[in-house]
């Protein structure tokens, strides 16, 4: 698929100054005053959304205490005192909602599936922010037909505590068309200042925001070395190269095309990926994504160090090596990455193990004979 061919897929919610003031307010309950769920739900309050934030109990009575804040790259917003709720039972009371956003990690999933299947028929429908392509059916299995919009956030947000955070690059949010509730939440966000767009298929934006999640992110953590240093070592680049060109196998596999997404062109990577010599490739990503990100790990590392024995890269290099196996696709590189990775993350191999060696990594694909 050609840039252009993705950017028809797509169009930009973006309402007229006119129509903004006519659109009506949405009610909106968030999962959790982290990173993301404080950006969109903190940026709707400010645009005058009425939103309820659900959180443990100790966290809401701290964050009833000093409010939420939101710093962005001109100015800095805080809200005194948000709308907050220490049970699901205690939120939906205050209801009803018209739209819930999910956006918890990855691996949270099931645990928090538990604590909604009770209240399902009293929850909206869910806007469901996460990273990786399973999250979606998993939810809406348990929670039934029309409860589920497929959306994604390219804009890279810090989170220095529950309810404060820092907008660190401005991209936007992706949603996915046909759901009744599809225009008017796109619309909302639009109006909450956040660049949306609209795609009509689900599966093309979930899986474009996963392609662009892997590169030098599993490596970065295993080799506890920056992206910039990850792209600067040509064998690793071969072995991103390689995850990469067996993501977009399994994407091909299933008819799934890439698209770019807000402020984020994954169709110029996927031709990079596919097309470019080595040569020509390896400056351009490491100018593109590497600069990009500085010095700034990303976040399988951030899981890795957390200590709490849990990681996405399941979710994201393991689903790619879940779907290549229902699909016939080899994806070796991508099994080898999670494998490690995972190995690293439940302790069965010392975090240090792979530590500045990507001779080290390296030799493990030697030894496994993957071309």
């Amino acid at each position: 698929m050609t840039c252009c061919d993705a950017i028809f897929l797509c169009h930009k919610m973006g309402p007229t100054p006119a129509s903004s003031q006519t659109q009506p307010k949405l009610r909106w309950l968030v999962f959790g005053a982290g990173a993301i769920g404080t950006y969109i739900g903190g940026s709707l309050a400010l645009d005058g959304h009425a939103v309820w934030f659900l959180e443990r109990p100790e966290v809401a009575d701290d964050l009833r205490q000093r409010g939420l804040r939101l710093t962005f790259p001109e100015k800095e917003s805080h809200i005194a005192a948000p709308s907050l709720a220490g049970s699901l039972e205690e939120a939906l009371a205050n209801g009803p909602f018209d739209v819930a956003i999910f956006a918890v990690k990855s691996y949270d999933t099931q645990s928090a599936l538990k604590s909604l299947r009770p209240f399902r028929q009293a929850l909206p429908p869910i806007l469901c922010l996460q990273n990786g392509v399973e999250n979606e059916p998993t939810l809406q299995a348990a929670l039934g037909p029309n409860k589920v919009i497929p959306g994604t956030v390219t804009s890279a947000i810090g989170r220095r505590a529950a309810g404060d955070i820092l907008l660190e690059r401005e991209r936007g949010v992706g949603l996915a068309a046909g759901h009744p509730l599809s225009i008017s939440v796109a619309q909302a966000l639009e109006s909450a200042g956040l660049n949306t767009r609209l795609y009509r298929r689900a599966s093309d934006m979930k899986w474009s925001k996963m392609f662009t999640n892997l590169p030098a992110n599993a490596t970065s953590a295993i080799l506890d070395m920056t992206p910039a240093e990850i792209f600067a070592h040509r064998g690793v680049y071969n072995l991103e190269i390689a995850q990469l060109r067996e993501a977009l196998s399994v994407m091909r596999a299933q008819g799934f095309h890439v698209v770019n997404l807000p402020a984020t062109p994954a169709s110029l990577l996927a031709f990079a990926v596919r097309y470019l010599p080595v040569e020509i490739s390896r400056p351009l990503l490491r100018r593109g994504i590497g600069g990009g990100r500085g010095g700034k790990m990303p976040s399988f590392y951030l899981d890795l160090h957390s200590g709490h024995g849990k990681s996405e890269v399941d979710y994201l290099n393991g689903a790619v090596v879940r779907f290549g196996e229902r699909l016939n696709v080899p994806t070796p590189v991508n099994r080898l990455l999670n494998e490690t990775l995972m190995a690293l993350t439940k302790g069965d191999l010392p975090l240090n193990t792979f530590q500045s060696q990507p001779e080290k990594l390296l030799s493990l694909r030697k030894n496994r004979k993957i071309s």
